[in-house]
C-alpha cells in the first residue's frame, strides 16, 4: 500500500491591495475505504478560521474569509496519504443492465447521477452510445469500452480548452485534457442511464507513466451493480487502482472545484499552482502551472465583488 506526500500550493497575486476574499475549498481527502489520511496540514494567508461542513455530495468543504487588505493569498495543502486499494482489479464484470435498473430505481442520488445534460450535439453522443451499447454485455464491459473509445478517438493536448469548455466544444475539437475527457465520458455514460460522477483529485506517477500525473487530475466513477462505485480514467484508459488520490465528487467540475471565491477591489490578479508528489523513497515529481486570468474591467470600483474562483485552473 503506497504512501504519497502531496504538496499543493495555490497562489493569487494582485497588482493592488484587495480585501474580503471569501473562499470555498474542497482540497480535503475524500473519506472512503480506498485511502487513509495520515496527515493533512492546511496553511492560508492571514490564518483565517476555516468553517468545515460536508456538502450535498459528501465532500468535506471549508469556508474562510481573508478580511484585511492583502496583495497575495496563498492556500497551501500538505497531505500524507496511504492508498489502500489493491493494484489488482476485482470489479464485477458479470452484472448487467437488468441488475443496474433494480439497484438504481428508488435511489434519488443514483438517479441524479444517471441524468444527462442537454447539449447541442446529443445526436453525436447517441451515435457513439449506439455503437458501444449492448444489453447483453455487463455494465462494466460497456463502461470500459466507453473509456477506451475516448482514449482512442480524442487527442490529449494541453492549452486548447479551458475550465469553461463545453462537451459540444470538446466534440468539435476532438481533443482536450483530463477534465474534458471526464465530462465527455459522463455525458456518454449518462446517455445510457449509467449513474456516473465526476472525481477531482491527483494522479500519482507510476513506472508505466500516465497523462496528467503529478498534477490535479479528473476522472469518473461509475456505478456497477453488485459492486458499487468504480473509478475509470479515460485520459489513460485505465480503471482506477492505487495511484489515484480522491478529493471530491459531484455531477461535474463545478460541484468539486478545489478552490473558488470572490474578493473586493479593482485589482488585476495572477494565479499560479504548484503540485509536488513525493514517495517514501524520497523521489519527488513536481509541476508548476502559471494560469492566465481574465483581466478585470478598468472601471471596476473599490467595493465591487470580483469572482476569483478556480475557473482559471484547469485539471490536467
Amino acid at each position: 500500500m503506497p504512501i504519497f506526500k502531496i504538496h499543493h500550493i495555490t497562489k493569487y497575486e494582485y497588482d493592488r491591495p484587495v480585501k474580503e476574499s471569501v473562499n470555498e475549498i474542497k482540497i480535503f481527502p475524500f473519506t472512503c475505504n480506498e485511502q487513509e489520511t495520515l496527515l493533512h496540514e492546511l496553511l492560508i494567508t492571514g490564518n483565517p478560521e476555516v468553517q468545515l461542513f460536508t456538502d450535498y455530495w459528501g465532500n468535506k468543504t471549508g469556508l474562510f474569509n481573508v478580511l484585511n487588505l492583502h496583495k497575495e493569498m496563498v492556500i497551501e495543502s500538505k497531505l500524507v496519504i496511504r492508498t489502500t486499494a489493491s493494484s489488482q482489479l476485482h470489479i464485477n464484470f458479470h452484472t448487467g443492465f437488468d441488475e443496474l435498473m433494480k439497484e438504481v430505481n428508488g435511489h434519488i442520488r443514483l438517479l441524479e447521477y444517471a441524468s444527462s445534460e442537454k447539449i447541442e450535439k446529443q445526436k453525436l453522443i447517441d451515435g457513439i452510445a449506439k455503437e458501444i451499447f449492448n444489453e447483453n454485455k455487463s455494465v462494466a464491459a460497456v463502461v470500459e469500452h466507453c473509456g477506451e473509445y475516448i482514449y482512442k478517438n480524442f487527442k490529449y493536448i494541453k492549452g486548447i480548452t479551458n475550465i469553461e469548455t463545453t462537451v459540444d466544444e470538446i466534440l468539435h475539437h476532438r481533443s482536450g485534457v483530463c477534465q474534458d475527457f471526464a465530462h465527455l465520458l459522463l455525458q456518454l455514460l449518462r446517455s445510457m442511464k449509467i449513474p456516473s460522477r465526476y472525481v477531482s483529485g491527483y494522479i500519482c506517477p507510476s513506472k508505466s507513466g500516465m497523462r496528467g500525473e503529478g498534477a490535479t487530475h479528473a476522472w469518473v466513477e461509475t456505478y456497477i451493480p453488485g459492486f458499487g462505485w468504480a473509478g475509470i480514467d479515460p485520459t489513460n484508459n485505465v480503471w482506477v487502482t492505487n495511484n489515484h488520490v480522491k478529493l471530491a465528487v459531484g455531477r461535474h467540475f463545478n460541484d468539486c472545484s478545489p478552490i473558488r471565491g470572490t474578493f473586493k477591489g479593482p485589482a488585476r490578479q495572477k494565479l499560479s499552482v504548484h503540485v509536488s508528489i513525493g514517495y517514501e523513497d524520497g523521489h519527488i515529481f513536481e509541476e508548476m502551472n502559471n494560469v492566465k486570468m481574465q483581466p478585470q474591467p478598468s472601471d471596476a470600483k473599490e467595493e465591487e465583488i470580483i469572482d476569483e474562483s478556480f475557473a482559471g485552473q484547469q485539471q490536467q
